[in-house]
């Protein structure tokens, strides 16, 4: 069995960062168009996936959208993607996620990333900040609900709700807790 040294622990955080770098890189240069056509491509996704997604969509007050959140790390990891936020069904503004991680990790995934304002207060509360993040300014309930279910069927009481899903479909037991939110100009 083999015991990270404190200089292998260096080597394995610098190989992380040039991945995350790396990766960062490609998706940095989305322009404002990029970002909104993938936004499109991903909310018809969800309504697509979930039973009743439209009507859900249409009580929302804003919807923050990430398409393409990419997670990377070798032991330490972070995530990294950019979005826009929907109100009224026209982009008002641009946000990019981040979040680091430690512990069990090799390779890197993609995923995309909704959020769901449902009161008008929590949405007035996220675009007044200058750094929103999850689980301090503010929680972000991941919905869980049956296959085939009509998420408007869901008693849903909080005020931001989030989905998580890659091309195979909704993902659970996940959490944003620590991501970061912050306002881009593109």
């Amino acid at each position: 069995m083999h015991s990270f040294n404190a200089p292998s622990i260096w080597i394995v955080a610098a190989v992380t960062a040039v991945m995350m770098t790396a990766v960062t890189e490609s998706t940095v240069a989305a322009s404002a168009e990029e970002i909104n056509i993938k936004v499109d491509a991903a909310l018809d996704l969800f309504r697509k996936k979930v039973s009743g997604g439209n009507r859900f969509l249409s009580r929302a007050n804003g919807i923050l959208v990430f398409p393409d959140v990419i997670k990377a790390g070798i032991v330490i990891g972070g995530e990294y993607g950019e979005g826009a936020l929907r109100v009224g069904g026209k982009t008002v503004e641009y946000y990019n996620t981040a979040a680091a991680s430690i512990g069990f990790q090799l390779g890197a995934q993609s995923k995309t990333v909704v959020l769901v304002f449902l009161r008008k207060t929590a949405l007035e509360d996220f675009r007044r900040s200058s750094g929103w993040k999850a689980g301090v300014d503010g929680s972000i309930a991941i919905v869980k609900w049956g296959v085939g279910e009509d998420i408007n069927t869901v008693d849903i009481k909080d005020p931001i709700v989030g989905f998580v899903f890659n091309n195979k479909g909704l993902m659970y037991n996940l959490t944003l807790e620590g991501a970061k939110f912050t306002k881009i100009v593109r």
